[in-house]
Formats: C-alpha cells, structure tokens, sequence
C-alpha cells in the first residue's frame, strides 16, 4: 500500500497536524510507504544552505511523524524549492535497493532550479519504480512549455551502470504541481461549474486531458478521475476561491498519474501475454484533496495505491541477530549470515538503531564488518561491539546492515531488549542515597518558618 502526497505549500512552515492528509486514522491497513512531493518548499538562498547542511523543516517534521509508526526515511532529493520524501516501513528495507536520485532544472533555461523535476528509483522486490515530483511552468498560455519541460525531464538520465532509463522502469509515478490549467471557459461558467459539482463540464477542457489525446508519450499514463475541486487558487486558511484583483481562474494544477511498462507492451502485442503472467499490477484506491489545509494557495492531492507485486526477491541478502543478553556491561556480539552471491564491501556496516529511527544515518553506534570481526566460516560470522558504545539507559533496538555497494539497508534484525546498565543504576541508586542522607538537620525547622 502507497499514499502518495503532492503540495505546493507556497513556501509555508508544516501544518500543526498531518493526520488526514497522511490518513493516519484510516481503518484500513496502514501504508506500506508513503512518498511525499512539495513544491515551493522556502528557498530563500539562507534557507537553503542551512537545509543543504542539515535536513530542511519539511523533512524533520515528516521523519518526527512517521518514525514513532516504524517508517524510515528512505530517501529524499531536493533542488531549490522541490522536495520528494520516501518513507517506508522496516519489514521492507532489505527488499529495496539500487536507490538512485536526480534532479533536472528546466528555470530560466536550465540554469535556475525554481522549475524541474526531482526523481527517486529503486528496486523493490525486484521491480524498478521511479517516483517523478515536478513543478512546471505557470499561467494558462504555456501548455507547449510544460509539455516541452516534461519531456526534457523524461529524457533525464540516473547515474551508475545498468540503470534503467525513466521510461524503462516497470511503473513510473509522475505528479505535482504540473500547473496545467482549464482553457476556454470563462472563470464565471468554471466557478458556477465547481459550486454544482459539475466538474465533468470542465474535464475536456483541462489542458493536460487534452493534452493526452494528442500527445503520443502521454498516453501511457493514467490517472484517476478528477472528482474533486479544481485545487488552485484559493484565499490563504480558506476555501474561497481568489479575490485578489488578479481573480485567477481555479484549475487543477495538482495531479498524480503513473505508467506500468508492462502494460504499454501487452498492449502493443495485442495481449500477446496472458494477463496472470504479469508480475506488478497498480490499482488506484484513492484519488482526492484536502480542503482542510489551508497554508498555501494550493490544497494538497493524495493518491492511495495497491501495487501487487510477484516478489522477484524473497529472500534478504543478509540475516543479522544479536547473540546473548546485550547491556552495556560488556562486550556484545552479532551474529549474521549472507546468501553465497552477496559480495560485502570493507564499508559494510552494522548499525544498532533505536526502533523508532529516522534514516540510515540516525543510528546510535555502529560496527565494522571487517574491522570488528571475531570468527567466521561459511554459514556464519561474528561481529563485536564495544561495551562502551552501548546506551547505559537500555531499551528496545534493532540491528542493521548497511551495504556499501548497494548503498542501502540490505538485513535487519527483529527488534530486541537492551538491558539497562545495573553497574550504573546502583551507582545512581548510592549516590541519590547519600545525597539524601548528607541534608541539613534543620530541614525541618525550616520547612516550619
């Protein structure tokens, strides 16, 4: 299961509360990931260094929300005002891997970043995804240089060997604030079309569903039925569409579409596969707005998918687990065990990380594969951590292994107990004692007077 947020937040500070929006309280099962597309994120230029050194106020607060329900901040990319976020359960880091991100600016020729598309990819369970967040050009005449810009952003290339082009990868999901507007009508016949819910009126008017049946590399994808209001423009904290003396036309500028490859052949070869035989499928479940926030002068648009997938991996590459009672009154041991065709790297890293982390590098301490090496044969190696780099307060912990040559997480251990440090605790214990025992003999009368 994939929620999937597009939001031009207009260079606001997060909303206090994302539970709609990330549907958080939904009764269903909870998301598998959730991928999470801003546009006109703040980028004033000290803004904008301050996020390159640390992670930016979007990011804090998305990894503050979902690390406490077991997400992990897979992977993010940013270029100027444009943020793609990936966050994904534990259960399926060892399953995700050749992550690659890129960044394309279409701006003033290509030299300024406020216009383009971010773009993460991976593998997941063996099948290549590509997440594709764009901001396109603005106002209703500059359908030709949308157009244009998301085919120059198409063409982008990810760097390293035997890596799919964007159109190759097995789905693409493309969104954002594509900016495409509703040509012809008048903003009067628009908004008394909106205040009857007669958005079917206006759907053969929308730019990009034109666009679609002209434009060959566009048909490929598909989106889901427009059955909300236009989400653009609105009076900031309102849902009042502008009345500001520009008066701009509502229009539907925030969307989310995908492609599946597989489909694009099957019909190209006239079913010549049988339908069992393909090995991801994409169902929408969900495709609307939320009126409710009211930051900027667009709402957001969230897509809900079920992505079935015939697992190509089912095995991780790695199996890790911590051996014997773990305190930081000795020494421990971790015991893990990789598939013959695994090649470790002098890089790899094991890292103890609290169960709630947020990203890979949040982790608490971390081990060496090589370095910290105790025995090994061919079923099993041993690894230790030093006493010293264990917390003294204990807690619950889970175990990773991070590949160099992978670049991600490819084992995880089942969370465990650490034990708190009863050396430490007893000497806490002491000295609170004495401390209590060495107060004045007067206390009372003070307490008294």
């Amino acid at each position: 299961r994939l929620h999937l947020v597009t939001w031009n937040v207009g260079t606001a500070s997060p909303p206090p509360d994302v539970t709609s929006l990330l549907q958080l309280n939904s009764l269903g099962p909870t998301m598998d990931m959730y991928v999470i597309g801003l546009q006109e994120v703040n980028s004033r230029i000290t803004n904008f260094l301050s996020d390159l050194a640390f992670d930016d106020p979007w990011s804090i607060f998305f990894m503050t929300v979902l690390s406490p329900l077991g997400y992990i901040k897979l992977s993010s990319v940013r270029m100027q005002g444009l943020l793609l976020l990936v966050f994904v359960k534990h259960v399926h880091l060892p399953f995700i891997r050749d992550i690659h991100t890129h960044y394309t600016r279409t701006g003033l020729y290509g030299y300024w970043g406020n216009k383009g598309g971010v773009t993460v990819r991976m593998s997941l369970y063996g099948h290549t995804i590509c997440f594709m967040n764009c901001h396109l050009p603005a106002h209703i005449e500059n359908t030709e240089q949308r157009l244009d810009d998301f085919e120059k952003i198409l063409e982008m290339q990810f760097e390293g060997e035997n890596i799919p082009s964007t159109l190759d990868h097995d789905v693409l999901f493309w969104f954002g604030d594509l900016n495409f507007r509703i040509a012809d009508y008048g903003i009067h016949f628009v908004r008394e079309s909106i205040n009857n819910k007669r958005y079917n009126l206006l759907w053969e008017k929308d730019q990009l569903n034109m666009a679609k049946k002209k434009e060959a590399f566009l048909q490929e994808f598909i989106e889901g039925p427009l059955q909300f209001k236009p989400t653009y423009k609105f009076d900031l904290y309102s849902d009042v569409y502008d009345t500001s003396e520009k008066k701009r036309k509502p229009a539907w500028t925030d969307r989310i579409l995908w492609r599946v490859k597989n489909l694009c052949q099957h019909a190209s070869k006239e079913d010549e596969f049988a339908a069992e035989e393909q090995t991801i499928s994409v169902t929408l479940n969900n495709y609307i707005s939320h009126m409710s926030y009211g930051i900027s002068d667009h709402k957001p648009v969230t897509g809900t998918f079920g992505l079935e997938l015939k697992p190509l991996l089912s095995d991780p590459l790695v199996m890790l687990n911590p051996e014997g009672e773990w305190s930081a009154e000795h020494d421990v041991l971790i015991s893990y065990s990789a598939v013959p065709e695994f090649l470790s790297s002098a890089w790899d890293w094991i890292g103890l990380f609290k169960v709630a982390f947020r990203h890979v590098n949040d982790y608490v301490t971390y081990a060496w594969v090589e370095d910290d090496e105790i025995s090994s044969n061919k079923d099993r190696k041993q690894v230790y951590m030093s006493a010293a780099e264990i917390p003294d307060m204990g807690g619950e912990f889970l175990l990773c292994y991070y590949s160099n040559n992978f670049q991600s997480i490819v084992g995880i251990s089942q969370p465990f107990q650490i034990q708190p440090n009863r050396t430490l605790m007893e000497k806490d214990l002491t000295e609170e004692e004495n401390s209590w025992m060495q107060k004045p003999d007067n206390l009372e009368s003070h307490d008294e007077f």
